[in-house]
């Protein structure tokens, strides 16, 4: 089969389109998945990297669209299937092999660039307004990096809860994208200190919810905006990891700092039923909208990772692996 595969760590460049690489055998309990179409996503950028460890060599990606080929001991799933998944590694390639339970059966109105669109960053979305501080009407919640494929989620799902939605972006087309995704406040950071517009939108209050998945570039300021026994969730680094706090700092506000990774909260085939039944119920209802940016070939998957990590995106990149 073809696949991308990196045997080193370092820039997009490590990326490789080949061809002849053995074909996976499922064992029992797994299906082979014909991948149609791979999520891109900035956790393959801190694999890549290194910053997250993997074997090498490694085919990246942890999310796919496809169909079924053949399933070995499973009656829930059946060849001709079409299914996504994420949190399983080798989705830049032409097939998988994976439990079934880690499966999501792909509705017939999504198409399968849709399928590599929602699983990870929908369910991301899900858990972080969900598992923590679930935001209502009062509520007020920052989201950097809203315009972002996460970031445009979260502002959709926390004003579909009734909460007042601060984004903040780094141009004035992100800025645009994020208030037609719902924000009711766009703070364009690069030419405004988001702090001081915060606490100014907030008449000094700050917010009740922080979402962070920036890391360095913003960490300091959320813990800075954050209200009174209000909650910051850290679940990325885009722009590198967070610098260390003490945990004293904490005290004065008495608010609460967590950390967030998907894999915790879809551990379950429970959970990962009750997340991605969500998500696809809000595509359904049509208040929770995908956007995908663009939709590239696999063999070009190293432009992807540019894009992606030069925050050249705005909205969700796609792999196309076959028609």
């Amino acid at each position: 089969m073809k696949a991308i595969v990196m045997e080193r760590n370092g820039d997009a460049g490590v990326l490789t389109y080949r061809e002849g690489i053995q074909k996976p055998i499922p064992a029992q309990g797994q299906a082979l998945i014909k991948i149609h179409a791979a999520g891109v996503n900035f956790v393959d950028i801190y694999q890549r990297k290194g910053l997250y460890p993997v074997t090498l060599p490694y085919v990246p990606g942890l999310e796919a669209s496809g169909t079924i080929e053949t399933v070995e001991g499973s009656t829930a799933f059946k060849p001709g299937d079409r299914v996504a998944y994420t949190g399983h590694p080798g989705s830049y390639s032409e097939y998988t092999a994976i439990k079934t339970d880690r499966l999501i059966k792909l509705p017939d109105e999504l198409s399968f660039v849709q399928g590599a669109s929602f699983p990870l960053q929908g369910m991301t979305a899900h858990y972080l307004l969900h598992a923590y501080r679930k935001p209502g009407p009062g509520d007020t919640v920052l989201v950097h990096a809203a315009a972002g494929g996460v970031g445009g989620l979260l502002v959709q799902w926390a004003k579909h809860l009734g909460a007042t939605v601060i984004g903040t972006v780094s141009t004035n087309e992100k800025a645009r994208i994020a208030k037609e995704t719902g924000a009711d406040h766009v703070i364009l950071y690069s030419k405004d200190d988001f702090v001081n517009e915060v606490k100014r939108i907030t008449n000094g209050r700050g917010v009740d919810i922080v979402l962070d998945g920036v890391g360095k570039n913003t960490f300091a300021g959320s813990l800075e905006v954050v209200a009174i026994r209000g909650h910051v969730v850290i679940f990325g680094s885009s722009s590198g990891p967070s610098d260390p706090i003490v945990p004293n700092t904490l005290m004065p506000k008495s608010f609460t700092l967590s950390g967030g990774s998907l894999g915790n909260f879809t551990a379950t085939r429970e959970e990962l039923f009750e997340r991605s039944g969500a998500v696809l119920d809000g595509i359904k209802e049509r208040w929770l909208k995908l956007r995908i940016d663009r939709v590239l070939p696999l063999a070009e998957a190293a432009e992807a990772h540019r894009l992606l990590e030069g925050r050249k995106t705005m909205g969700k990149l796609v792999l196309t692996v076959r028609d």
